[in-house]
C-alpha cells in the first residue's frame, strides 16, 4: 500500500520539524512539504497534492482560515487543524469546521505535549486519507426567521440530534433553516471536548432566533429552546415527579461507544420520558454511538431519521442505526430541517 502523504502548514520551523519527525515514526505517513501561512499551504496543495493537510490557525499575512477556505474551493482536500487558538477560543475552530476542516486537535504547547498526542494525531490522519474531500465542501446555508403554523396537536414533543465528525457544519445546516417560532425544544448530542461547548452555545445563540442553551445538571427542557449537552459527563433526561417538568441530570453510566456525551445516553433517556413523541435523528460521525439510542426510540413508537451517505462527512453513526433496522427515513442534510418541521406540522 501507498504511504499517506501529508502536509505540514505551521508557521513555526520548530514545530514543522518536530511534527515531521513524530509523523515519520509511523510507517504508513509520509511528509511530502511544509508551509508557513495559508497561501503557502494552497500552493503546496496544488502542488503535492497530499491525502491530508495538517494546519494551524494562527499564521501570519495567511492565516489558516484562508488556506482552508482556498483549498475546500479550489482542490478539496481533508484538513485536520492542529492549533493552541483552541485552548483560548472556539471561534477560529468552529470556522474552519465551517469552511471544511474534517476535524481539529488542540495543539499543547512543548515537544512532549505534541509527542503525546501522536496516536490521535495517527489515528486522525488515516480516517482523514479515506474521505472523499468533496464532501467537506459547505453547504449552502440560510437564515431562516419567518414562523410556522404548526399543527394545534402535534405528535412529537422533543427532537433529539446526535453527531460526530462533520457535526457543526450540518448544525449548521439545519438549525439556520428551523422557523423563527420552533415549538418543540431540540437537543444536540455532538462529541466535542467541554471547553468548547459553552462558547459553541455562546456562537449559536448569535447566529439563530430561538435561544440556545447548555443542557447540564438541573437544566429544565423547555419549548423553543435548543440544548447542547454537555460533554464533562454523560447526561440524561427524567422527568421531576414534584414539578412534572423533564430536566437534565448527571450520570455515571458508561456506554460501550461512546462517552461525554453519549448520544445514546440522551436518546434512551428521552425514549423513557416521552414515549412515542420524540423524532430521533442522527447525523454524520465515525462510529456507532446513537445506534442503542435509535433503537430505544423507534420501540417506544417515535420517529427516526438519519443523515443519508451522501451527504455525511463520515457515514458511520447513520449507517450503523440504518443496517440495524432502526431508521424509518434516510435524509440528506440540506433538506432535514424541512423534514422535521413537516413532522411537527
Amino acid at each position: 500500500m501507498s504511504k499517506i502523504k501529508v502536509l505540514i502548514a505551521d508557521d513555526s520551523a520548530f514545530v514543522q520539524l518536530l511534527m515531521r519527525n513524530i509523523l515519520s515514526n509511523n510507517e504508513d505517513l509520509e511528509v511530502v512539504g511544509t508551509a508557513s501561512n495559508g497561501w503557502e499551504a494552497f500552493e503546496q496543495t496544488k502542488a503535492l497534492k497530499p491525502d491530508v493537510v495538517l494546519m494551524d490557525v494562527m499564521m501570519p499575512d495567511y492565516d489558516g482560515l484562508s488556506g482552508i477556505r482556498y483549498i475546500m474551493n479550489d482542490v478539496p482536500t481533508p484538513i485536520i487543524v492542529l492549533s493552541t487558538v483552541g485552548n483560548r477560543n472556539i471561534e477560529p475552530i468552529i470556522e474552519s469546521l465551517k469552511l471544511g476542516a474534517y476535524d481539529y486537535l488542540n495543539k499543547p504547547s512543548g515537544s512532549k505535549g505534541l509527542r503525546s498526542l501522536d496516536r490521535d494525531i495517527y489515528k486522525l490522519i488515516k480516517q482523514a486519507a479515506d474521505l472523499d474531500a468533496a464532501k467537506l465542501r459547505k453547504f449552502q446555508k440560510e437564515r431562516n426567521q419567518d414562523t410556522h403554523k404548526f399543527a394545534s396537536k402535534r405528535m412529537f414533543d422533543v427532537v433529539v440530534i446526535g453527531s460526530s465528525t462533520g457535526g457543526p457544519q450540518a448544525h449548521d445546516v439545519i438549525l439556520g433553516k428551523l422557523p423563527s417560532n420552533m415549538e418543540v425544544p431540540v437537543i444536540i448530542v455532538q462529541h466535542m471536548p467541554q471547553h468548547f461547548v459553552q462558547s459553541y452555545a455562546e456562537r449559536l445563540n448569535n447566529l439563530i432566533p430561538q435561544k440556545v442553551e447548555v443542557a447540564e445538571e438541573g437544566t429544565i427542557i423547555k419549548e423553543g429552546t435548543i440544548y447542547l449537552a454537555q460533554s464533562k459527563k454523560n447526561i440524561e433526561l427524567y422527568r421531576d415527579e414534584n414539578t412534572n417538568h423533564v430536566k437534565v441530570r448527571e450520570t455515571h453510566k458508561q456506554y460501550k461507544d461512546y462517552n461525554n456525551p453519549s448520544v445514546n445516553a440522551v436518546m434512551m433517556s428521552a425514549a423513557e420520558v416521552y414515549g412515542s413523541r420524540v423524532i430521533g435523528v442522527l447525523l454524520t460521525g465515525m462510529g456507532r454511538d446513537g445506534r442503542d439510542g435509535m433503537k430505544a426510540i423507534d420501540a417506544m413508537g417515535g420517529y427516526t431519521v438519519a443523515q443519508n451517505k451522501e451527504t455525511c462527512v463520515v457515514f458511520g453513526m447513520p449507517k450503523e442505526a440504518i443496517e440495524a433496522g432502526v431508521v424509518k427515513r434516510v435524509v440528506p442534510i440540506n433538506e432535514m430541517a424541512e423534514f422535521i418541521v413537516s413532522c411537527l406540522s
